[in-house]
């Protein structure tokens, strides 16, 4: 999906594409084609026709998402996702899975039918390390959540729950508290199997695979014991 002006600004870019992926020199199926055969050529087409679809790429040039145009699909940020680790690809949907296609595929299809895909990100930037473009990936699946929000194209429940957790979270002794019980919860109703099958409401999130469960204390109550258990150990 790229188009470049010379041959050798191709190659430049097989050798990226390749060494960024798969580490390999080149990718294993590289096709040059040279257009429509000459007349001392024995065997070739006699036309050859290129056919550039658009398909609303020109569209995202003048907008903030522009640099998702840089992608060159080595892959490298679906390698190193945790989201795309644990979810594969055909969560996804439609043909551009993981980071850099959480961010094209709403420019392509729209925000509402797609604002799922902006969601699937914890936003730690492990993508934009490995990019050998330096697209800033997390910084565009956060504009595109804020877009959503302004346009009111999540839903009322997630709205409210959104708010909800904005209070809470800007409360530290809510927050602390409401983990807690939230940990303890969850850790009761997994049992010794240590995953929940279905949840009441949230069947989305267990629809297509378990849902592992927190281990009954949170992070803080975790840090707290390993300093106290280290201190313990000083002399």
């Amino acid at each position: 999906e790229k188009v470049v002006p010379t041959l050798a600004d191709a190659t430049t870019l097989l050798r990226l594409l390749g060494r960024s992926a798969t580490g390999q020199e080149m990718t294993s199926y590289t096709t040059f084609s040279t257009g429509p055969r000459h007349l001392a050529d024995r065997d070739g087409p006699e036309e050859y026709h290129v056919v550039l679809i658009d398909n609303g790429r020109s569209e995202i040039l003048g907008t903030p998402y522009r640099e998702i145009l840089h992608c060159i699909r080595c892959g490298a940020c679906l390698n190193y996702c945790p989201v795309y680790g644990a979810i594969g690809g055909h969560a996804y949907g439609w043909v551009y899975p993981g980071p850099m296609g959480a961010v094209l595929t709403p420019l392509l299809l729209g925000r509402k039918k797609t604002r799922h895909l902006p969601q699937a990100c914890t936003l730690n930037g492990r993508c934009q390390t490995v990019c050998p473009m330096n697209i800033p990936l997390p910084e565009l699946l956060r504009q595109l959540r804020i877009d959503a929000w302004q346009h009111k194209d999540t839903p009322r429940a997630i709205r409210w729950v959104g708010r909800s957790l904005a209070f809470v979270a800007g409360h530290p002794r809510l927050y602390a508290r409401f983990a807690a019980f939230s940990a303890r919860v969850l850790d009761a109703l997994g049992g010794q199997r240590g995953r929940l099958r279905s949840l009441p409401f949230l069947g989305g999130w267990t629809g297509s695979r378990d849902l592992p469960i927190p281990r009954g204390k949170t992070f803080q109550d975790q840090w707290k014991q390993y300093k106290e258990h280290h201190e313990e150990k000083k002399p």
